[in-house]
């Protein structure tokens, strides 16, 4: 199996929206799904491209409720195009395949090279048998355009051949089922620039509330002389060709797209702009070549190998998709990562906490585009704080869902399926990802050593989330402690007690430690940051001493609720009754959605030990367990291993994994346990492939074909960064504690680590080793078991694993 193919052979309608969303091809400014350029929306086939940042805002009436939805945009289509003999019928994939002439059909994605070719054979109503190659890229050299050559062969007749190469803006967000009822036309206008030249098209629409001007143009070139008619709709522009075609001769026809936006800098208008990228753009193998030396520069920065083809090829394919969505071309915007990257509509196109599972990879290898994510929540910092305002707070209280203003996106109602019922949705309860946005800017520092970014922009998050959180901790005398009520923790199943009218919990562990380790990060900041400057920021939020004692105070005597000697979710976890999973595993088989199949009984999961999502779990993923002893034993709770383990292994069966999240926390909690084996067996591995293939073999029913989860992505590039290889980065020290699984004979990775561009490790069963670059500018320090090594440049340090683990001194 070659680890970076993906292929597919002969054409499942069924599949096609799986296949669309996996074959999306991008580079961080835009991405076109990988429908077939003859198609158009229509159930089986959804075309779609998406531009970074690029939402508008529609209004209507949802059960009763006025809503304002904020979609990522599917921008004019640029992809169409389709041929036909003269007098034939135009091509049509899915008409071919139900009358048994589609006699051929390969499709294959090039990771490496990010090229996606389709082979075809077919035949006409007529019986002309056509032979087809099609190779498609959307430049990761230039940001703003994409490429489709398309080769026809005739193998069995000669006369004319004909070519419709289209721009379709009679597109809408129509491709999420529960969304195909609230409102999607985000586009008017529709007009067409005056070309220049013959060969060129162009389209420009604007979106009806943001009103960011969209402009697409298309140059379309054939290898043979083509006869050429212009044809113009509303909201649509295409070029007729027709040209001479001999039996077995091949016609090639190049199709150039370029897209621009008013967002985007150094233009004066984006039409004229668009006609003259596409004009002045140079052939398709020209845009290839150095397309694929673009892409060849990303993979050396992405180093990540292992001696497990199978496991390798979907780790490039999800490193592939995260590239696409955030890459060097994502620094110049003002853009956040979607959850389901741009590769479709589903959730919108929001952007949530899923930088908690992104950043880690994109900081050790690409800090440049982790620093541009975290701007974006800087720049949204002041919408933040007019929301913790509004709440009565001070500080920032950063949105759940958030989009293009940084306002909370989420919405107040959703659909249940199973009952048809819409209910109340309290997710915006979720306030724990503004600890995530803080921690995340800790974590760059930590890896990066940019003490001027701390200094000029992630202090103020910081100490911005630490103030509202302070704030929203109240003291309760009877227990001498500080405690949040009414939010929300990362378990979506539960959102309020039972028999309670007003939604949130009270004391949900996660957000109560994490607010207890950012208010300690915050003191820290503080200290690192030069004197003057630290005077400067502390006058400009008008901290006082007052204030910053109290952080003390909090982070000090926050509430961790307990019960049977394991953390409690949340305060009165504890009372709630036991699900019977077995019943309602022989009853529905998926219960993933537990939280549907409960409503529409007339029950719901609030009752229930029962969750969507690892949620305590959540504290064994965020925080090494180093520190997350540390946190809990500074608040006077004790804490070890064995309390780790009777947590996990309370929580683990009562969890039923209803996001592609869980799979991954609980596999790094597995992994992460001490077994004979290297580190929590064979259990394990298997949750590690679940979470591996959760949008590969897309176990949820459809749900990849709205969008790849790039959270659940990332988050399995990174377990086997910093859980298999045990990298870390604490105290400006890399520490490392690899714990391979059986499975893995050799790991290899190669990182930046605070300005090093040559750290290369290689870990294998029975040995760890960790080698600097000659042309490093200084020394690392690596912190490996209970020894500290000093590496120098041009240094190759070694050292003895026993299964994957370090071997003890006394050995």
């Amino acid at each position: 199996m070659n680890r970076w193919i993906l292929a597919y052979d002969g054409y499942e309608p069924a599949s096609e929206g799986l296949r669309e969303a996996l074959c999306t091809l991008g580079n961080g400014h835009f991405a076109t799904r990988g429908a077939a350029p003859e198609a158009s929306a229509d159930g089986v086939h959804y075309p779609g491209t998406y531009i970074a940042g690029c939402y508008d805002r529609l209004s209507t009436e949802i059960a009763g409720h006025h809503a304002d939805n904020a979609d990522l945009v599917n921008v004019p289509n640029w992809l169409p195009l389709t041929f036909r003999a003269a007098g034939g019928e135009w091509f049509d994939l899915d008409r071919a395949s139900e009358e048994g002439r589609l006699l051929s059909y390969e499709q294959e994605l090039d990771l490496r090279r990010g090229v996606l070719t389709r082979l075809l054979r077919c035949r006409d109503e007529a019986g002309r048998t056509f032979r087809l190659a099609q190779r498609r890229i959307v430049s990761m050299d230039d940001p703003h355009l994409a490429a489709l050559e398309t080769t026809i062969v005739p193998e069995d007749w000669s006369g004319t051949l004909e070519i419709r190469s289209a721009i379709d803006g009679r597109v809408a967000n129509t491709g999420v089922d529960r969304y195909r009822n609230l409102p999607g036309e985000h586009l008017t206008g529709g007009t067409p620039p005056r070309p220049d030249d013959p060969e060129t098209s162009a389209l420009r629409t604007t979106t009806v509330a943001s009103r960011i001007t969209i402009a697409i143009a298309t140059r379309t070139r054939t290898s043979a002389p083509a006869a050429r008619t212009h044809r113009t709709g509303p909201g649509w522009t295409a070029q007729d060709l027709a040209l001479q075609a001999a039996q077995g001769a091949p016609v090639t026809i190049e199709k150039v797209a370029a897209v621009l936006t008013s967002r985007d800098r150094a233009i004066e208008e984006p039409g004229e702009a668009a006609l003259a990228a596409a004009r002045g753009a140079g052939g398709f193998d020209a845009l290839l070549e150095r397309h694929e030396l673009a892409w060849a520069h990303l993979w050396r920065r992405a180093r990540l190998s292992l001696d497990h083809a199978d496991v390798q090829r979907v780790l490039n394919l999800h490193i592939f998709h995260l590239l696409q969505t955030a890459s060097p071309h994502s620094v110049d915007l003002d853009a956040g990562v979607p959850a389901r990257g741009l590769h479709g509509e589903a959730y919108r196109g929001h952007v949530f906490w899923d930088e908690q599972f992104i950043l880690p990879f994109l900081t050790t290898r690409f800090p440049e585009i982790a620093k541009a994510l975290l701007m974006y929540r800087y720049r949204r910092l002041p919408a933040a704080r007019r929301a913790a305002a509004a709440a009565g707070g001070r500080g920032a209280m950063y949105p759940w869902q958030s989009a293009a203003d940084g306002r909370e996106e989420t919405q107040l109602v959703h659909l249940n399926p199973r009952s048809g019922r819409w209910l109340p949705d309290h997710s915006h309860l979720q306030r724990h990802v503004g600890l995530t946005i803080a921690q995340n800017v800790w974590r760059f520092h930590e890896t990066t050593g940019d003490l001027e970014f701390l200094a000029e922009y992630g202090a103020e998050i910081i100490l911005e989330v630490a103030r509202y959180f302070t704030g929203l901790a109240r003291y309760d005398r009877s227990l001498d402690r500080y405690r949040i009520r009414g939010v929300m923790g990362p378990d979506e199943y539960h959102d309020a007690y039972p028999g309670r009218a007003e939604p949130g919990l009270d004391d949900n562990a996660y957000t109560n430690v994490l607010t207890a380790w950012v208010l300690r990060k915050a003191l820290e900041a503080l200290a690192l940051i030069p004197e003057d400057r630290r005077t400067e920021l502390c006058e400009r939020l008008a901290l006082t001493r007052e204030e910053i004692t109290r952080f003390e105070d909090v982070g000090r005597r926050m509430y961790v609720p307990f019960h049977d000697g394991v953390i409690s979710q949340f305060e009165g976890y504890g009372d709630l009754e036991e699900l019977d999973w077995r019943g309602y595993r022989e009853r529905y088989g998926d219960i993933r959605r537990l939280d549907r199949i409960l409503e529409a009984e007339g029950d719901s999961p609030n009752r229930y030990k029962a969750s969507k999502q690892a949620d305590v779990l959540m504290l064994y993923h965020v925080l090494s367990a180093d520190e997350l002893d540390d946190v809990l034993q500074r608040l006077g709770y004790e804490h070890g291993p064995e309390q780790a383990a009777r947590t996990t292994a309370y929580y683990l069966p009562r969890t039923c994994h209803g996001s592609t999240l869980s799979s991954l926390v609980h596999a790094w909690v597995l992994a992460g346990a001490d077994a004979t084996d290297g580190g929590g067996g064979e259990e394990a591995w298997r949750v590690f492939l679940e979470a591996l293939g959760c949008d590969m073999e897309d176990p949820r029913h459809g749900t990849t074909a709205e969008g790849i989860h790039l959270g659940a992505m990332a988050g399995t590039v990174d377990l086997v960064q910093r859980r298999y290889a045990g990298m870390s980065t604490r105290g400006g020290v890399l520490h490392l504690d690899p714990r391979l699984p059986p499975a893995i004979g050799e790991l290899r990775l190669g990182l930046r680590y605070r300005g090093h561009w040559g750290v290369d490790l290689t870990c294998r069963q029975n040995r760890l080793e960790v080698a600097l670059h000659p042309g490093a500018a200084s020394p690392i320090r690596v912190v490996f078991g209970d020894e500290t090594v000093l590496i120098r440049p041009g240094d190759r340090w070694e050292a003895p694993l026993r299964q994957g683990r370090p071997v003890p001194d006394h050995d």
